[in-house]
């Protein structure tokens, strides 16, 4: 059976390709104005890819902010069941998930048969997401793709006490301002995420193994931040960021 998970965010596309419990093809993209577009394109590249026609495909099963764009999909899950099915793919005993994408965070609960038990989810602001650590990046002229580097070179990390994406890029700004460094304001930003992440955690309860998926978890710095607030080791997939699309074609072939 050839099923086809999408999962459609604010800012990346996902989308993957099961043969049953065997992962085939997986791939990202940016989401643009176009969600429509953007999931088309990405369909597209899959099908040229893997040699496959659209008529071979079972099931197509949407997920995330965009899902109801997927006009040809067959199901739509909510993107919370689909990150506890994709990490549990990677990691079959896994009961915690932890997923941070571009503009929401959620830290779910997964019970011994893999099925979510509770959840805590922000989705009301950009406090704590990926969004959030782009706009500090612009503010700081560092590339994102460095903030671990540095981070790890801090010597006295700051305190950031706004987590509104708005506030605290003012707070960032004065910091700067007063001529602090900038290994020193990277590491505080990942501590204050990190504290917000694990007090989402204690509301569901933080058991082991715990899995980190979405976008952010590329960041070892971030891994590193919520791994010492936390106490125990993150693990994360070899495709965290498509986890969502993966658990949504897994579902699809049930």
């Amino acid at each position: 059976m050839i099923s086809v998970g999408i999962d459609i965010g604010s800012i990346t596309t996902k989308i993957a390709m099961m043969d049953r419990d065997k992962l085939l093809y997986s791939d990202v993209g940016f989401s643009g104005y176009d969600m429509g577009k953007a999931w088309r394109n990405l369909f597209d590249r899959m099908l040229e890819r893997t040699g496959r026609t659209e008529a071979a495909i079972d099931c197509i099963v949407s997920t995330g902010y965009g899902r109801k764009s997927v006009t040809p999909a067959h199901k739509q899950i909510t993107e919370i069941t689909c990150h506890a099915a994709g990490a549990r793919y990677f990691f079959p005993k896994v009961r915690a998930v932890i997923d941070i994408g571009g503009q929401d965070s959620k830290c779910i609960a997964v019970d011994e048969n893999g099925d979510v038990s509770d959840f805590v989810m922000n989705d009301k602001c950009a406090a704590g997401t990926g969004r959030f650590l782009e706009v500090m990046a612009r503010a700081l002229e560092v590339d994102l793709a460095d903030f671990a580097a540095l981070s790890k070179k801090a010597k006295r990390p700051v305190l950031i006490s706004s987590m509104c994406t708005v506030f605290a890029e003012s707070e960032v700004i004065s910091m700067i301002a007063r001529g602090e460094r900038r290994e020193n304001i990277i590491a505080g930003i990942h501590d204050s995420i990190a504290s917000r992440m694990v007090s989402m955690m204690n509301r569901t309860g933080v058991i082991k193994p715990l899995v980190m998926t979405g976008g952010v978890s590329k960041n070892p710095g971030m891994r590193w931040a919520i791994e010492k607030k936390v106490g125990m080791t993150l693990h994360v997939p070899e495709k965290a960021q498509a986890c969502g699309a993966i658990g949504a074609a897994i579902l699809a072939t049930r």
